[in-house]
């Protein structure tokens, strides 16, 4: 006669256990994915520090370590406000730039960056210019004159400037530097003659807060002090 046999039941609890002791597949790919971001991470890292300091990794080309890295491709001379000023600069760079960045004179604002709002005007050889529009390459040999340089040696304002003090030309102040620069540039031009002519010979020059009447009577009354200087 045969034995009965009692059939082997998996234990579910035991079971269960088991599989949460091993890792699934999407937490092994997950944890795989995250090694794989880690090494990039760390090689990146890596590769850029070498690259800026001229050193060389094995199987990455950073140049020889006697060649430093530079994004400097001409040097420059300029006469700034006065001063000489020598400086090696990227051919791409735009004459603001090179006077915000390289030169810290941040009088002259990015406003637009598109030679539309005034902000950025300067002098170049005595001509206001909108200096995000103009090549530092165009002023190499050049005089420059920011609203830096306006003032007196010895620290008086300019007439011009007194003038936007005593009429409360400005609000934020954001605009003044090229306002100012601009209404200097206007009254030597010779186009400072009527309140009319000074609007339209403004109007490159946007004044967010809404200043211009006081801005047009600064003008008027300085205008007299710096024509024919």
């Amino acid at each position: 006669m045969r034995e009965k046999t009692t059939p082997t039941v998996p234990d579910p609890g035991a079971r269960a256990k088991e599989t949460a002791d091993a890792p699934s597949t999407g937490a092994r790919l997950l944890a795989a994915a995250l090694l794989t971001r880690r090494q990039f991470t760390a090689g990146s890292i890596a590769a850029t520090t070498a690259a800026a300091s001229g050193l060389s990794l094995p199987g990455i080309g950073c140049g020889p370590a006697d060649s430093p890295v530079t994004n400097a491709d001409a040097t420059l001379g300029f006469i700034v406000n006065g001063a000489r000023v020598e400086l090696g600069i990227d051919l791409r760079s735009s004459l603001l730039d090179v006077l915000r960045e390289q030169l810290q004179l941040t009088g002259a604002k990015k406003g637009c960056d598109h030679g539309q709002c005034g902000a950025c005007t300067v002098h170049l050889d005595g001509r206001r210019v909108a200096s995000c529009l103009t090549a530092a390459v165009q002023a190499d040999g050049r005089e420059i004159t920011t609203i830096e340089g306006l003032s007196a040696s010895d620290g008086r304002l300019h007439p011009m400037q007194q003038a936007f003090i005593d009429h409360d030309a400005l609000q934020c102040g954001y605009c003044t530097p090229g306002q100012i620069m601009a209404a200097v540039a206007c009254v030597r031009e010779g186009n400072a003659g009527s309140a009319e002519q000074i609007r339209e010979y403004m109007s490159g020059n946007l004044c967010r807060c809404g200043a211009y009447t006081a801005i047009v009577a600064a003008i008027q009354q300085a205008a007299p002090e710096i024509e024919g200087t």
